[in-house]
């Protein structure tokens, strides 16, 4: 369906410690240039169809509520929690680039409890495949990761590090989407995009974002 059709979720993550520790770690996004995050997917398992990549970067996509998907996992001592946003198309300029984007953040942590500053080992923007690790230069509000969401013409739009703090979008964790929205993100072709956070996926990534 249209991309701006999409009815995303209202905050939801699980109740107690995890969704707790959800809430703390949750980034701040700055948008550079390109398309606001949009919901990608509804509670019938509608996903978006996105945009052509034609016209001005922010062309049908400077405005949405957007979504931000979350989903947390244990892996070796440490804990991470994926923080990921879809952008209806990714154009650094008109006629290149790409149909569908799908970005995130990975937070590691040293206890999946703990909800203090103190408890971030890295943060690690997705970019072009592949997380960029940083164990000391990213910046905090409070113990929120600022992250930006910027294309450095040519070359297609990635997330990194800011000092500037962005925007937040209504939440919901992997475990709290119903089985149908679940099973559109596992299926549905988003192209050049991939959804960093379904089960095919999610251990690879986390065990990519080194540090």
């Amino acid at each position: 369906i249209d991309s701006d059709a999409v009815v995303g979720f209202a905050e939801t993550v699980p109740s107690g410690t995890v969704g707790t520790v959800y809430e703390a770690y949750k980034p701040f996004l700055k948008v550079v240039n390109g398309c606001v995050p949009f919901p990608a997917v509804d509670a019938s398992g509608n996903t978006g169809g996105g945009l052509s990549p034609t016209g001005s970067s922010n062309g049908g996509c400077s405005s949405s509520t957007g979504q931000v998907y979350v989903r947390g996992g244990q892996s070796g001592s440490n804990y991470a929690i994926m923080y990921s946003w879809y952008m209806p198309k990714d154009e650094p300029s008109t006629g290149i680039g790409h149909r569908h984007d799908w970005e995130g953040v990975i937070v590691w942590l040293s206890s999946a409890t703990a909800t203090t500053a103190d408890n971030i080992l890295a943060v690690c923007p997705s970019a072009h495949g592949g997380w960029d690790c940083s164990t000391d230069g990213y910046s905090l509000s409070g113990t929120s990761p600022l992250i930006k969401y910027e294309s450095i013409w040519p070359v297609d739009h990635s997330m990194g590090l800011t000092s500037t703090v962005g925007g937040k979008q209504p939440m919901i964790a992997w475990e709290s989407l119903p089985t149908a929205a679940q099973t559109a993100l596992e299926n549905t072709d988003f192209g050049a995009a991939n959804v960093p956070f379904i089960p095919a996926v999610f251990t690879d990534n986390l065990a990519k974002a080194t540090f």
